[in-house]
Parts: structure tokens; C-alpha cells; sequence
């Protein structure tokens, strides 16, 4: 540290600039930090200096790194030495006082948009000297690689040409270019970079040359007002959330030559009616139409192999699909949240999966995968001879009361019952040995469940915001309670922790509001984050001596809370631990123990152990 400055050596003795903690409005970086040569700005340096309006940097500096000056959004001014030759990736992004930018002629490396998201800026210069840069018509080109880098967001004309010649749509070049109705993309482009389009809410039009071979990830997210678009025929794979959030696309062609569709690719399309997949297409990617409410039908072809976690989770009408047999790999649930789907269709052959009276399963994992979400009938027996219940398998079954589980199931997937609102009684059988994380989460109408010696694990929030609960019984085989495992069981009126448990997770049990007692026992080490965060009816509680950490806020708004007995194993309490407790709370503590030091200087009541031993002498 030197001043105002975080400083790391590099290896030739050199400084790079880590952190910036001061709070100048009008800064120059000084050349020298300790007697070393600052030479670098690194990543995130300055990022979000808000106050900072206007910077110089010394001639000694070379190189500015990702994000350097990210969010330093009263930044309107600053000045880059002809020393600098890289600058990085976002490096002066959503800067939004920045208007005007020059680039000296040593810059010779410029990592993605330096720009992206400066809304106010409306002027980059480049030295007629620079090798590399160059603008045309204030866009700016890097000329050895035929790349556009940036169109100036705060640029108010509604259509853009790009030169003939440009092979390459940089990374984030157009993002957030909110004026922008249409762009015209040469054949010469054979690459539209990640962002390239993204959050350009007034783009209607746009025509993809045949050239293009390559769709970054996220390239046209949250284009708004895209109705269409026209995959050229040379593309071969749809990047990651590519259309994320096209709310207005109604349609869409996909070319034969396409061989996967990306994670969230269409992510959001809500008017997306229908789609044609080719047959070329082997991959369709996790939660790749998700939630595309519109979408009515869709035909996977046969050269499909795997589906991903979610595929078309939330497809609100779709009714039925068909599985065709080459696929072997389905991921989490495709359909979980398809409200009207009723029919799953399988073909007899199929060497992986199956249907048994319209539920669908992994045969080859005895796995039950997906019981669709439109059926009526309000109780289901899980077929003997299942041994898994898959994630998100029974997700959003609003109507079934009552489920019940055979012996031969041992695993219980994530979120595999969440929502399932109407669900009142379920029987964990004897083999389970583990509750995966939210399995129950929201089941709201549950009021008891019992668990098995057999489970060792309760995953994150797996009972969590189950209002109806109350009352539980942890087995001895359970080891950890995971975060926010309990969380928001408003009814939940006692529990006991048996003495296998070693830690309880952040938020355990927080907003149990109606939880009045509780007993920690002597195996617990640790007590996470909120642990018990707004359990307003606690009046009391004993920490044993095993426990060595209290988590931030683990007590806080335990309204009721007047005493609570801290062990000589404690060495660490968190910020706000007992925040917003009863006026009148006094920690016993032991005589010159951690925490006795502790509440000393954080001014808490307390009172010791040994205090009245004086009476029986």
C-alpha cells in the first residue's frame, strides 16, 4: 500500500496498480509508487470510482486492464498517454459522463469494446499516426484485423451501413445502441462477436449475410423489437443466449447446416410461435427455449441426441411432444412448467427412455424424470423399482395432494417437489440418503414430513418457505443442515438437532417466526450467516461448547431474545450477529474468554458465568 493506492510488483520490478481507495474528483496517477515504476492499470482498478470526473494517466503506464475504469460514472474526461499500447476488455465501461475519446497512436491492442455502455459518448478520435485504429465516421475499426470495435451509443441516426471490407462484429461493438433501428451487415462478415447486438431495444431489422459462419453468445440479447430474423445457411451453431430475451420474435429460420442450439439460445422468446429445428441440429442446449410461452408445437428431429437441463421448461403451451429415439442424454427435466402439457410421447423402442401411464422415465437410470404438469388427478404412486426421483421431476404440480414413494427410491433430487403448493403429506422412505437442495421448496400446503435415519444430507433450502410446517424431526445420520434448509417456516413451532450435525447452514432457520426453542447440541462447530435471522419468538438459546464461529447477522431481529449463553469455544462472531434483538438481551459469558473481550468492545450487555458463585461460598 502507498497512500491511496493498492499496489502489486510485477516481475520486472515494475508497478500495477490493484486498488484505488482515494476519493479525488480530479486525480493524476503518479508515475512512481515506493520508488517502482507504475507501468500498469490493472483489472477493476478504479472500477466504480463515482466520483472521479477527470483522470491523467502518466507516461509511464502501458498497459489498462479490464474494467480499469468501469462505473466511474462522473467521469468525464480522461486522458491516455501515448505510452499505453493495451487497453482491456470493458475497460470504460457505462462511464456515462464520457463524451469524447482519443487514442494516441501507441495503442496497438484493444481487447474487446473498452466502451461498451458509455451512453453519453459521441466522439472517438484516433491519431492519424496509429498502426492499428482508425474511425469512419466516428465508428471505430481496427484495421489489421478488419474489425468494427465500437459505434458510439449516444449517436442518435436510427440506421447504420457497415463499410464493405469488415470481416469481423466485435465483441459488444453495437451494445445498448438504443437509437438503432436497422444495420446493414456486408458479406464480408463471417463473425458477429459475443453482445455484439445486445440490449439494442429498437433494432426491427436485420439480415445476416450467407457469409457469416459464427453467432456469438448473447449477440442479439434482449433486441426487444426484432420481430424476424434469418439464420444464414453457413452457421453452424447458435451461441449461448444469442436471442435471450427477443421478446418480439415471432419467427425464426434455423439452416440445415446447424449441429446445436446453445444454452438459453432463445431464452425468453415470448411471442415465439413456432420454430423449425433441421435435421442436423444433435445438441439442444439447457433451458434453450425457456419460457416461450407462445410456442405451441415443436418437432425434435430424429438426429437430436441430447437435451439439456430445462430445455423448454415454462412453455405454457405446449400440450405434448414426442422423444425421438436417438436421444440418450435428457438433462434435468426439459418440460418442468409446461402447464398445459399432458402427453409425452415414447416410442415402445426407445432404448433409454419410457412412459408409464403418461410419466416419463429414465429406464436404463430407473429414474423418474417428468410427470407432466396438466395432470388432473390429485394423488400418485411413484412405481416400485424407481431408485431416483430426478431434479425438478414434480416441479409446479400445483394439484397433487399426496405422493407416495416406494422403498427402492434412495435419492431425492434438487427441487424435485418445489411448488407443489396443494402437496400435504408425503412419506420419505427408508433408503433415501439424500434431500437435494429445494426439493421441497414452496410447498406450502405441506404441515409435516418425517426423515429417515438413511439421509446424511439436507441440501440448501430443501424445506425452505414450507408455511404450513410445524414441526420436524432430524435424524442422527444427518450430519450438516444446509443453508436456508428451514428458511421462512413460519409455523414452525420446535426442532431438534440431533448430535451428528457439525454445522448449521446460513439462514437455517431464518423468519421462523414461530420457532420458540431450540437445542443446539455439543457436535456443532459452526453457526452460519443469519442462522437464525428474524426468529422473532426465541426467547432463549444455548450454544455448546464445541461451537467455535458465530456467522454475521446468525441472530439478528430475534426480537424476543434475552439471553444466550456463549461457550469459551468461540473465536469469532460476525458484523450484526445479535443486530435488532430485545433491548435487554446479556450474553453469560466465560471470565476472560474471546467473547467476553468481545462484548466489552462492542458495548453488549453480558454478564459472567462464575458471577454468583459467591453465594454458595
Amino acid at each position: 500500500t502507498s497512500g491511496d493506492y493498492r499496489y502489486t510488483l510485477q516481475p520486472d520490478g515494475t508497478a500495477a496498480i490493484a486498488k484505488y481507495t482515494g476519493s479525488a474528483s480530479e486525480l493524476s496517477i503518479p508515475d512512481t509508487l515506493d520508488g517502482h515504476a507504475v507501468t500498469a492499470i490493472g483489472d477493476g482498478a478504479f472500477f466504480f470510482s463515482r466520483f472521479l470526473m477527470s483522470v491523467t494517466i502518466p507516461n509511464s503506464v502501458t498497459f489498462i486492464g479490464d474494467l480499469a475504469f468501469a462505473s466511474c460514472d462522473s467521469l468525464t474526461s480522461i486522458s491516455i498517454p501515448d505510452s499505453v499500447t493495451t487497453i482491456g476488455d470493458n475497460a470504460f465501461s457505462w462511464c456515462n459522463s464520457l463524451t469524447s475519446v482519443t487514442i494516441s497512436d501507441g495503442v496497438i491492442e484493444m481487447d474487446g469494446n473498452p466502451f461498451r455502455g458509455c451512453d453519453n459518448l459521441t466522439q472517438i478520435m484516433v491519431s492519424p499516426d496509429n498502426p492499428v485504429f482508425e474511425t469512419i465516421d466516428g465508428v471505430l475499426f481496427n484495421k489489421s484485423e478488419k474489425k468494427l470495435v465500437c459505434y458510439p451509443y449516444a449517436f442518435t441516426q436510427t440506421s447504420y451501413t457497415i463499410p464493405d471490407g469488415i470481416r469481423f462484429i466485435g465483441n459488444g461493438a453495437f451494445v445498448s445502441c438504443r437509437s438503432l433501428t436497422s444495420v446493414t451487415i456486408p458479406d464480408s462478415v463471417t463473425v458477429i462477436g459475443d453482445n455484439a447486438f445486445e440490449y439494442c431495444n429498437s433494432l426491427t431489422n436485420i439480415t445476416i449475410p450467407d457469409s457469416v459462419t459464427s453467432i456469438g453468445k448473447n449477440a442479439f440479447d434482449s433486441c426487444n423489437s426484432l420481430t424476424s430474423i434469418s439464420i444464414p445457411d453457413g452457421v453452424t451453431s447458435i451461441g449461448k443466449n444469442a436471442f435471450d430475451s427477443c421478446n418480439s420474435l415471432t419467427s425464426i429460420s434455423i439452416p440445415d447446416g446447424v449441429t446445436s442450439i446453445g444454452n438459453g439460445a432463445f431464452f425468453s422468446c415470448h411471442s415465439l410461435a413456432g420454430i423449425s429445428i433441421p435435421e442436423s441440429v444433435t445438441t439442444i442446449g439447457d433451458y434453450a427455449f425457456y419460457f416461450c410461452n407462445s410456442l405451441t408445437s415443436i418437432s425434435i428431429p430424429d438426429g437430436v441426441t441430447s437435451i439439456g437441463n430445462g430445455a423448454f421448461d415454462s412453455c405454457n403451451s405446449l400440450t405434448s411432444i414426442s422423444i425421438p429415439d436417438g436421444v440418450t442424454d435428457m438433462g434435468n427435466n426439459p418440460f418442468a412448467g409446461c402447464k398445459n402439457l399432458t402427453r409425452i410421447i415414447v416410442s415402445p423402442d426407445h432404448p433409454v427412455f419410457a412412459t408409464i401411464d403418461g410419466v416419463l422415465f429414465n429406464k436404463s437410470e430407473k429414474k423418474l424424470v417428468c410427470y407432466p404438469y396438466a395432470f388432473t388427478q390429485t394423488s400418485y404412486t411413484i412405481p416400485d423399482g424407481i431408485r431416483s426421483i430426478g431434479d425438478r421431476a414434480f416441479s409446479s404440480c400445483n394439484v397433487l395432494t399426496s405422493i407416495v414413494i416406494p422403498n427402492s427410491v434412495t435419492s431425492i433430487g434438487n427441487s424435485a417437489f418445489e411448488y407443489c403448493k396443494s402437496l400435504t403429506s408425503i412419506s420419505i422412505p427408508n433408503g433415501v440418503t439424500s434431500i437435494g437442495k429445494s426439493a421441497f421448496y414452496f410447498c406450502e400446503s405441506l404441515t409435516s414430513i418425517t426423515i429417515p435415519d438413511s439421509v446424511t444430507s439436507i441440501g440448501d433450502s430443501a424445506f425452505s418457505w414450507c408455511e404450513s410446517l410445524t414441526s420436524i424431526t432430524i435424524p442422527d445420520s444427518v450430519t450438516s443442515i444446509g443453508n436456508s434448509a428451514f428458511a421462512s417456516c413460519r409455523s414452525l413451532t420446535s426442532v431438534t438437532i440431533p448430535d451428528s450435525v457439525t454445522s448449521i447452514g446460513n439462514s437455517a432457520f431464518a423468519f421462523c417466526r414461530s420457532l420458540t426453542s431450540i437445542s443446539i447440541p455439543d457436535s456443532v462447530t459452526s453457526i452460519g450467516d443469519g442462522a437464525f435471522w428474524g426468529c422473532e419468538s426465541l426467547a432463549s438459546i444455548s450454544i455448546p461448547d464445541g461451537v467455535t464461529s458465530i456467522g454475521d447477522e446468525a441472530f439478528s431481529s430475534c426480537k424476543s431474545l434475552t439471553s444466550i449463553s456463549i461457550p469459551e469455544s468461540v473465536t469469532s462472531i460476525g458484523k450484526y450477529a445479535f443486530a435488532k434483538c430485545s433491548e435487554s438481551l446479556t450474553l453469560t459469558v466465560v471470565r476472560n474468554s474471546w467473547a467476553a473481550r468481545w462484548c466489552k468492545e462492542n458495548g453488549m450487555n453480558y454478564t459472567y458465568t462464575d458471577a454468583l458463585d459467591w453465594l454458595k461460598q
